[in-house]
């Protein structure tokens, strides 16, 4: 996120798309602004509206919840349930598998005798 550059003035005849890029750079930050504060409950809102750029509320954000062990430990949490559900499809799979080849092994041995 940029945070500080200046908006240069129109030229005399601008084009189409130099009106674009302009109109674009001046409402930049406050459409990154309102982005940021859209996602958020009112409780972060309240803690950040008081930052003067988009690139600020990113930083404050980062700092306070990247590293928070309360959120490490719902990662830890998560990624557990994940494992369980792999795990389990691909015990299942193992499971059908076995079932096929026995079925197949009584098949032969039937046929054979």
């Amino acid at each position: 996120m940029e945070e500080n550059y200046v908006v240069s003035d129109l030229p005399a005849n601008p084009t189409m798309a130099q009106l674009k890029i302009h109109k674009e750079k001046k409402t930049r930050k406050s459409k990154a602004k309102a982005c940021l504060y859209a996602v958020v409950s009112n409780t972060i809102f309240t803690r950040i509206m008081n930052l003067e750029f988009a690139k600020g509320i990113w930083d404050y954000l980062k700092k306070e919840y990247q590293g928070n062990e309360r959120t490490k430990n719902m990662q830890v949490l998560n990624l557990g349930s994940v494992w369980e559900r792999v795990l389990t499809a691909f015990l299942k799979k193992i499971i059908l598998f076995l079932l096929k080849f026995n079925m197949v092994c009584t098949f032969w041995i039937v046929l054979m005798c």
